[in-house]
């Protein structure tokens, strides 16, 4: 089946774009106002992009003019990493899922959504936002770039600076992580669906030598 997104209506594209892109990271981010209030609020248009440096991005889409009190149609994350230039995304395990969904609230601007969520909030390192304690891994980012796709959506490239893994999840020696007992969740279709990382099968590198003996 072809479809032109050009002749569909936005919605449609929304659907079938995220109904196959799957399953996505899901970055819980905290971000801090002008008025020294603490944001959060997660979003699964993310990734890594870099290693060299290290870079994430995040896509945030319009917000809600009702509840988002910055009249200028951004949802608070976005307006908050434009005029700080700072953010922390904070990774979601299972653990954390139920209270990331709290986070998701479109709630109005200045909204503490960590104590709503009775989250606790860490002093980050290097950038005024705050890290999730009950997050397995936290990336401290300082803005380096930001697109506007049009229609209040933004596109937000960070550097990340610090990163902080729990204690029992790494090897600080070999900077071996065990990604496996993380346990991180992955957005999936539609409004509620969510996938976990514990089904996992292994492959080998191949090499272009092993390739042309099948693979072996």
């Amino acid at each position: 089946m072809h479809f032109d997104v050009a002749q569909i209506p936005e919605s449609e594209a929304y659907k079938l774009l995220v109904s196959t892109v799957v399953p996505r990271p899901i970055a819980l981010a905290t971000t801090v106002d002008q008025q020294g209030r603490v944001n959060a609020a997660p979003f699964s248009f993310f990734n890594a992009v870099s290693s060299r440096p290290p870079v994430v991005v995040l896509g945030i889409s319009p917000g809600d003019p009702n509840t988002n009190g910055g009249g200028d149609g951004y949802k608070d994350t976005a307006r908050n990493i434009r005029d700080s230039g700072e953010f922390v995304v904070n990774l979601v395990d299972e653990d954390l899922a139920q209270r990331m969904n709290i986070c998701a609230v479109d709630f109005p601007t200045g909204t503490e959504e960590l104590a709503l969520a009775e989250l606790t909030a860490l002093p980050s390192a290097g950038v005024k936002p705050p890290r999730i304690a009950q997050s397995p891994v936290s990336f401290e980012c300082k803005r380096i770039a930001g697109m506007s796709l049009g229609a209040q959506s933004m596109l937000e490239v960070g550097r990340v600076i610090h990163i902080h893994i729990r204690d029992d999840l790494v090897d600080p020696k070999r900077f071996y992580v065990q990604t496996d007992k993380m346990k991180l969740i992955g957005r999936m279709h539609g409004r509620g669906w969510y996938a976990r990382t514990s089904d996992l099968f292994l492959m080998d590198r191949l090499t272009p030598e092993n390739w042309r003996d099948g693979g072996r």
